[in-house]
């Protein structure tokens, strides 16, 4: 594992508390009867971290009246956005790419849940203290990965590249990336680097798929949608609009195609539908899942 001192959260605090938001939706959709992910971990982490504000881990848990922090709607949303990143690497691992990035890994346990064919190596990069926690909750829980796993510490703001590298990927070989629930938190210069460095280090036949926001601008305008992050803050000591740059729209599909990529985008709130499974509007209203093919 390699290591940087400048990514300094931990699991109940900054981006690190996001983290532990997203492992309780997954907790809740994992739940339920009609379930699109199964998630065996993200209770454990929960229940782990111990944080500021209990999260729910069960959807019978929810005061569904909340008006607060609106739990069975997140719970909705990272079913759909899980189950649809699930199918992004089962398509790749199906046409034998074997090398797997996950960049701001989180509490994400895909190399432990996931049924990948032998030889598949998934890279989890994210800051040390986020790692280091969930190393000891899946070490607790007896957690086997069922591909081999390497996790990669250091913070995604910097020159990543070296430390992935040192890891062993082999940008000779095709791989599938993801970005999940990281793009809204990074600068758009911070964006582009990212981009640039998976360019850089992608053979052809490689794929990244990406949640993006695609009007954080009209969004951060929107009076109904600061009042429900105003009052999540309040209740959970952090705003999570706070932790993204106010800065103007950026489109990762436009940058993908303009450096050579084949590129496929899907409203969440599409995705949703055929699983049968309806988002609220609000917030997912622009939010795209984008897939793109070197």
């Amino acid at each position: 594992m390699t290591d940087s001192g400048s990514a300094e959260w931990d699991i109940v605090t900054g981006v690190g508390l996001t983290a532990l938001g997203v492992a309780a939706g997954r907790a809740m959709e994992t739940h339920r009867d009609d379930s699109l992910i199964c998630d065996p971990y993200a209770e454990a982490f929960v229940q782990a971290a111990n944080p500021p504000v209990p999260m729910p881990t069960r959807l019978d848990a929810v005061d569904v009246d909340d008006p607060e922090i609106p739990w069975a709607s997140m719970a909705t949303y990272m079913g759909v956005r899980t189950r649809f990143f699930d199918e992004y690497f089962a398509t790749a691992a199906a046409t034998g790419v074997d090398q797997m990035v996950l960049l701001a890994a989180g509490l994400d346990t895909r190399a432990h849940r996931l049924g990948w064919p032998a030889g598949t190596v998934v890279y989890e990069i994210d800051a040390p203290k986020v790692l280091a926690f969930k190393d000891r909750v899946l070490a607790a829980e007896h957690a086997t990965a069922r591909a081999q796993r390497r996790t990669v510490a250091v913070d995604l703001r910097e020159q990543w590249a070296p430390a992935l590298l040192d890891a062993g990927f082999d940008p000779s070989r095709r791989s599938a990336w993801l970005a999940e629930g990281l793009l809204p938190f990074l600068p758009n210069v911070a964006k582009d680097l990212l981009l640039s460095t998976v360019h850089d280090l992608t053979a052809p036949g490689s794929s990244i798929s990406i949640e993006s926001i695609e009007d954080m601008a009209a969004l951060r305008r929107d009076p109904n949608f600061e009042e429900i992050w105003s009052r999540m803050g309040r209740r959970m000591g952090l705003d999570v609009t706070e932790l993204w740059p106010d800065q103007e729209n950026y489109h990762a599909d436009r940058w993908l195609t303009e450096h050579g990529w084949t590129v496929s985008t899907a409203l969440a709130t599409d995705v949703g539908q055929q699983y049968q499974r309806p988002l609220d509007e609000g917030p997912m209203r622009s939010t795209l899942f984008i897939t793109a093919q070197r």
